[in-house]
């Protein structure tokens, strides 16, 4: 009898105001924002996120914003690590291309979420993925988006896809 193996799968969560959020947030936006969160999914021995280059990948831990803030244990998944590679290659040529990235809209948060889903058809935590429209429906937001907008996060890491 096959007996299929299965692999752990991790979100990785960064705060990337390292804390400053949750301190100037009710100050600035007039609600209270826990953090700026940068999320990566860790699976087969490596942590992949989105930039603004494309897909990268690292060994876990070990981007510019050193280790994470909290880990969440999303489960398992029975995807092989060769297929894996051929997804990412996929959405790298696709839907997480290099010059895809935004902010608010299509950002590491976005490919966590898809990424968890085809692993192990579990989204990320909401916290996570409403906070653009928790940021946008102030009028601080609001006023700095055009600024916002123009940000790319990259926490280091190789392009997965060549597409440096």
């Amino acid at each position: 009898m096959d007996q299929t193996e299965s692999y752990p799968v991790k979100l990785y969560v960064y705060d990337l105001s390292k804390g400053m959020a949750r301190q100037l947030s009710p100050i600035m936006l007039g609600k209270q924002l826990d953090g700026i969160w940068h999320t990566a999914i860790v699976v087969h021995g490596k942590e992949f996120f989105f930039v603004g280059e494309g897909i990268n990948s690292c060994p876990p831990g070990t981007t510019s914003m050193g280790g994470p803030d909290s880990i969440v244990d999303l489960g398992s998944t029975e995807v092989p690590e060769a297929i894996f590679m051929e997804y990412l290659a996929t959405l790298g040529e696709s839907t997480y291309g290099r010059d895809k990235y935004n902010l608010f809209e299509h950002n590491c948060n976005t490919f966590s979420n898809e990424v968890a889903q085809f692993l192990t058809g579990k989204k990320i935590p909401s916290y996570i993925t409403d906070l653009p429209a928790e940021v946008l429906s102030t009028p601080f937001g609001q006023a700095l988006r055009p600024l916002l907008d123009s940000i790319v996060i990259n926490p280091g890491g190789n392009n997965v896809t060549g597409q440096r």
